[in-house]
């Protein structure tokens, strides 16, 4: 169902992006950037908070962590991981494969800004082994995100 909600998102929205199915497992950042042969930083993970009353997905690049200050000068209040039975109600998909596309129920989506670095990311697409290939400018627009400035990324290694 959730990657049958993902085809059909493509289908009506961008024709042109192919769902990836694979074999193996893509549902950790780990695993899918092994499956698609990228970067774990060039992952887009999706993660669903609840802040105050509302249910928020935020699509952060792999290697992102959540800063709490951020997102509560940002919006508003608290970040509250939601636990998978709430996450696949919310938006119909598993997690491991929670994705902005194809919702069950509309939400605001926020694309972290450190997705920018990336002229191509892989978010999940519904399943634990499925996924796409997409700009995240296209991605957000697709989505109607906010681009925001929510996480912390790693320090780039010093030279030499």
């Amino acid at each position: 169902m959730s990657l049958d909600s993902v085809r059909a998102f493509f289908a009506a929205h961008a024709p042109d992006i192919a769902v990836l199915v694979t074999e193996a497992s893509s549902a950790t950042v780990a695993e899918a950037a092994e499956a698609h042969g990228v970067a774990a930083a060039q992952i887009a993970k999706t993660l669903s908070l609840k802040i105050g009353d509302a249910v928020v997905l935020v699509v952060a690049r792999g290697d992102a962590r959540l800063d709490n200050r951020k997102i509560k000068a940002v919006l508003g209040g608290k970040p509250r991981m939601l636990d998978a039975e709430t996450v696949a109600a919310i938006t119909g998909h598993p997690v491991g494969g929670v994705c902005p596309f194809g919702l069950a129920t509309p939400l605001k989506v926020y694309c972290d800004l450190s997705l920018q670095a990336f002229d191509e990311v892989v978010p999940a697409a519904g399943a634990r082994n499925s996924a796409v290939r997409i700009a995240p400018q296209r991605m957000a627009a697709l989505v109607g995100a906010e681009w925001a400035d929510l996480c912390q990324t790693p320090e780039p290694p010093p030279p030499g």
